[in-house]
């Protein structure tokens, strides 16, 4: 008999959050659904396609029971990820963008890590390549001297969502997210620091894709915008309970 701690045992939800897609997210879907185990489920939040995403996600919707469709509130990246979320039934959640590709390994991978570790909260690596798909960068992390730490990650973020993989418990804590944060991943990241161990994996486990059409926090604003999306981070943190 397996134990509740053991991988088959733990379900894994993986929450898409879409929009005007049509270009790379069947790549994305034909690198998760593979990994998926009869326990998982894809859940895809479409915020209000123009283009052919919804007719693409719902052929595979049409073709494999583990995933659903549903219909974003079209208020944004946050509240769509938020929406996505919400409709996940699973015991752990996992971030995911329309445009990335997973490696063979991320399931098997992350659920061996929760298992092994007990993390509320695990971040691996990625690689980096543009719309083409051609290499940009071996390591997110590298780029990003990603490292895990309350202070480090309010001043200097390392989380990003799209590597990011958090027990419900966590979830039930994040939600909803606050109205005036930045973006939700440093979020989430912020919080798991505060309420158990995060475990970071040093290997890829996806392609993180950049090009000239999705949502990035790599930009830089002002010294006066960047101080002021700190603070609210901060406020917004030690304001959950």
């Amino acid at each position: 008999m397996k134990s509740k701690d053991s991988p088959d045992c733990v379900s894994l939800s993986v929450a898409m959050a879409s929009y005007n897609g049509e270009r790379y997210i069947s790549q994305q879907i034909d690198s998760i659904l593979p990994q998926l185990r009869a326990q998982d489920e894809l859940i895809i939040s479409d915020d209000g396609s123009k283009d052919k995403t919804m007719e693409i996600i719902k052929h595979y919707a049409e073709k494999d029971s583990r995933v659903r469709v549903v219909q974003g509130p079209r208020q944004g990246v946050i509240k769509n990820f938020e929406h996505a979320l919400l409709c996940c039934k699973g015991d752990i959640l996992c971030l995911c963008d329309h445009d990335d590709l997973w490696h063979p390994d991320k399931v098997d991978s992350l659920m061996e890590c929760f298992c092994s570790t007990g993390a509320i909260l695990v971040m691996h690596d990625a690689r980096i390549i543009d719309g083409a798909g051609h290499l940009i960068a071996p390591s997110f992390f590298a780029t990003r001297h990603t490292r895990t730490g309350f202070l480090k990650n309010i001043w200097k973020n390392s989380y990003i969502g799209c590597c990011m993989s958090f027990r419900r418990e966590l979830l039930q804590t994040v939600l909803p997210f606050p109205s005036d944060i930045p973006m939700h991943d440093q979020f989430i990241g912020l919080m798991a620091e505060r309420r158990g161990h995060v475990e970071l994996i040093t290997r890829p486990l996806i392609d993180y894709r950049r090009h000239g059409n999705n949502v990035s926090a790599d930009h830089h604003g002002s010294l006066g915008t960047m101080l002021s999306q700190r603070i609210s981070m901060l406020r917004a943190v030690l304001g959950r309970r």
